[in-house]
This record gives structure tokens, C-alpha cells and sequence, in this order.
């Protein structure tokens, strides 16, 4: 088994992930820190130093190689399902997940976030929810191509389990 959880930045993917492996006695693994791992820098580092068309190629390298793994939750960066073919990749390798949370509770949760995020860096609470708002307007072609989709911040992992199964 082989599930990858999608969606926007703040959304609760790795959180998530974290809970629904142990549910299911699966192993979990977060792509950003996985590409952090593989290349010794932090995601901002490597947006700061090698851009974002970098970036994506190094995500798509290490989608390609989780796509391999067995018995795995995969919580995928926000912008990985949205560059190259990226979610066919994942919906023929596995059963995909959007998790659509409301912009206004992402803002929330990203402007008391601890993480590092180069792409909303400086922007007040309005202004993220806009930028948001606008993000997943671009994004929904390819998020609404997952198999299932979540729009309860705190689902039950029954629930989930049961979605899938």
C-alpha cells in the first residue's frame, strides 16, 4: 500500500501522515525532508541558492524514488502534484489524497507556523489568505485529480481508513 496526501502548504499533511501510518501500521516519510536528507539543505536553502525550477526537478526525483517504497504515507510537498506529470506518477503508484482545507484556516495555521516558508515569507494574515485563495485556484486542476478528497481539518483516521480500504 502506497498512500500520498496532497494538498496546500499548512494543510496538515505531515501531521496527518504521522497518525495514519501508525493507524495503519504503515511507515512514513515527508518528502520535503526526505529532499532535505538526499541533498544536505534545508528546502529554503535550496530555493534560496538553486531557485525553484531546481527544487522541482530534485522533488521529482525523490517522488520517482518514494514511488518504490512498499507500505508507505507519503506527505508530499504543496507544489509537488502541480510540476511535471507528477500526479499521474502518484495516482498510478498509489491512492492519493487532497486534503482541502479552507484558506482562512491554512493562513492561520501558517502565520504561527515554526517552518521556514520561502514562498509566503513577509505577508500579512490578509494577504496570505489572498495569496492562498489564489494558489489553489491555480493548483485545483491538479489536486482535484487525487482519488479522495478530505475538507475536515481533523478527520477521523477510521474514516480514512474505511475511504480507502
Amino acid at each position: 500500500m502506497r498512500i500520498y496526501l496532497i494538498g496546500y502548504m499548512g494543510c496538515g499533511k505531515s501531521t496527518l501522515g504521522k497518525r495514519l501510518a501508525k493507524h495503519l501500521n504503515l511507515q512514513f516519510v515527508d518528502m520535503d525532508h526526505y529532499i532535505e536528507m538526499r541533498n544536505h539543505k534545508t528546502v529554503p536553502q535550496i530555493f534560496a541558492e538553486e531557485g525553484e525550477t531546481e527544487f522541482r526537478k530534485k522533488e521529482r526525483k525523490a517522488l520517482e524514488e518514494l514511488a518504490d517504497f512498499s507500505d508507505i504515507v507519503i506527505a508530499t510537498g504543496g507544489g509537488a502534484p502541480c510540476f511535471f506529470d507528477n500526479i499521474e506518477l502518484m495516482n498510478n503508484t498509489g491512492t492519493t489524497i487532497y486534503m482541502n482545507i479552507d484558506p482562512a484556516i491554512l493562513a492561520d495555521r501558517l502565520m504561527h507556523s515554526k517552518t521556514e516558508r520561502p514562498l509566503i515569507k513577509g505577508k500579512s494574515k490578509q494577504e496570505l489568505i489572498t495569496f492562498i485563495d489564489e494558489m489553489l485556484k491555480k493548483r485545483s486542476m491538479f489536486y482535484t485529480q487525487a482519488k479522495f478528497q478530505i475538507t475536515e481539518p481533523e478527520i477521523d483516521l477510521d474514516v480514512i481508513q474505511n475511504l480507502i480500504v
